[in-house]
């Protein structure tokens, strides 16, 4: 029943947000009551998968979570919460400074929860035709979302990330339609031919050389979606552009459900060839997105856009990781936590800053530590977790992914990756550096407004802190059991 929940939790969320009339705070309220139980699920889910290993629901196993669907919930539904619950007193303040109106804010809460919906749909589907809806429909709802406040730029980053997003989904859907017809071709016609379970029960079966080029097709198509090279060019516009709490969400968990999709048919195709072929085109998407990201983190001149190229980076070490064998999956997972808790806290902060100097360029931005000293404290702390500095976790999964290369025989990716890393700490710690200290300016000297918005963020320092410090036991036998699913 709760993979069930799940979904009816944000459905609940969305309805109530559309007949709650008139606005008067009870559909913030609700929405970030809804958005607690379904974390609450979330954490139900992940308990359950622990214990008997896969859930399924419905005719055919229509829904299905393993331990791999359990820690995608647990991002989704975790950032999710926060940014839900940072909202409330961001759209508070852009009602009252941008003259946000209550139709504008009552669609944001109706298509936040439809958005939240899609991505819980696409990591319990078991159909990977099922998978591919949902991973498009989270385009249709956060395409509205980045384009809320009808600005020429927000709505010119909507359609451009709608037309590329577009793009990549049907490079997946092609992708698809090759699996699928490969397993007609050399199974035949069956019920729930395309159930990610039974493709990979006669994965053994299927064509290999069509194998090879639906991968191909499903890597470039869904890694589109999580921010990949070479089709990343959507991601620093929307995400420059959307409503904080939605910059957050498609950074923090939109970004790693397309990479989920990316895993399942990893699955499938390593049971047909082996893990050598899919994880040579990781390696080399993964290398390849950091190496852009720290070409772009070189000179930036909004910051919005520097978190935006750093989510290319982190998404760049993640598919590296998977591609690196057992312990780099390892690794993969616990950076996809950190980066989900780290870039959705930093997102969030950035609208707490452009509400109060109204700029997002890094040249017109200083002193936040003075003028704004929990926000700019929390900036400090979420951009040095992000650039891998210990104590945070981030620092351990950076040292267990080099590990992991070496390990798998590619210590020239190593080498490469330590270069690239190197660079982007040293541009983005310069760019904090110039963000946060210095006298601020005089209009600026004012106490920080809206603090208690900020309670949330305490969850994600706690996870920073937490993995990097020492990982919880039942978190480590979750991410083992998501290995063992990964790793053929």
């Amino acid at each position: 029943m709760v993979l069930l929940l799940m979904l009816i939790l944000p459905i609940a969320g969305s309805i109530l947000a559309a007949v709650v009339k008139p606005y008067r705070g009870m559909v913030a309220i609700g929405s970030i009551f809804a958005a607690g139980l379904e974390f609450a699920a979330g954490l139900e889910l992940a308990r359950e998968c622990l214990s008997r290993g896969v859930l399924v629901y419905g005719p055919g196993d229509f829904l299905r979570a393993d331990g791999l669907s359990a820690v995608l919930a647990l991002v989704v539904a975790g950032v999710a919460w926060v940014s839900l619950w940072f909202g409330v007193g961001y759209l508070n303040r852009a009602k009252s400074e941008q003259h946000l109106s209550d139709i504008l804010i009552r669609r944001y809460y109706i298509l936040t929860h439809l958005f939240v919906f899609t991505m819980i749909l696409a990591i319990e589907a078991n159909n990977v035709g099922v998978m591919w809806i949902a991973i498009e429909a989270t385009t249709i709802t956060s395409a509205f979302l980045v384009g809320l406040h009808h600005s020429k730029s927000s709505l010119e980053a909507s359609w451009k990330y709608i037309l590329i997003g577009s793009v990549g989904i049907a490079l997946a859907f092609v992708g698809t339609v090759l699996g699928y017809f490969n397993f007609v071709q050399r199974v035949g016609h069956t019920e729930y031919a395309l159930n990610w379970t039974v493709l990979s029960q006669v994965a053994s079966k299927l064509n290999g050389d069509v194998l090879r080029l639906s991968f191909v097709f499903i890597l470039i198509g869904y890694g589109t979606k999580a921010g990949l090279a070479p089709m990343y060019t959507w991601l620093p516009d929307a995400h420059s552009e959307a409503p904080a709490p939605i910059s957050s969400m498609m950074s923090g968990s939109l970004l790693v459900v397309a990479l989920y999709a990316i895993l399942r048919w990893k699955v499938v195709v390593d049971t047909r060839l082996g893990p050598a072929y899919s994880n040579r085109l990781l390696v080399l998407v993964g290398t390849i997105s950091v190496a852009v990201a720290a070409i772009l983190l070189i000179r930036q001149a909004s910051y919005k856009r520097m978190l935006a190229y750093s989510s290319v980076e982190h998404m760049g070490l993640m598919c590296l990781g998977f591609g690196l064998g057992a312990l780099g999956i390892f690794a993969a997972l616990i950076h996809m936590l950190n980066h989900a808790a780290g870039k959705s806290m930093m997102f969030l902060l950035s609208g707490n800053i452009l509400n109060r100097y109204g700029s997002t360029r890094i040249s017109s931005i200083k002193g936040v530590l003075h003028a704004m000293p929990w926000t700019g404290g929390l900036f400090l702390i979420g951009g040095l977790a992000l650039l891998g500095m210990p104590p945070f976790g981030i620092f351990v999964s950076e040292i267990l992914l080099f590990r992991a290369g070496l390990i798998s025989g590619h210590p020239w990716i190593v080498g490469l990756i330590t270069l690239f890393v190197l660079l982007i700490f040293i541009s983005v710690l310069g760019y904090l550096n110039r963000m946060l200290y210095g006298p601020p300016p005089d209009e600026q000297r004012n106490k920080e407004a809206e603090g208690r918005w900020l309670v949330p963020l305490s969850l994600n320092v706690a996870v920073l802190l937490v993995i990097g410090l020492m990982i919880p036991e039942p978190l480590t036998r979750l991410l083992r059991q998501v290995v063992e699913i990964i790793h053929r």
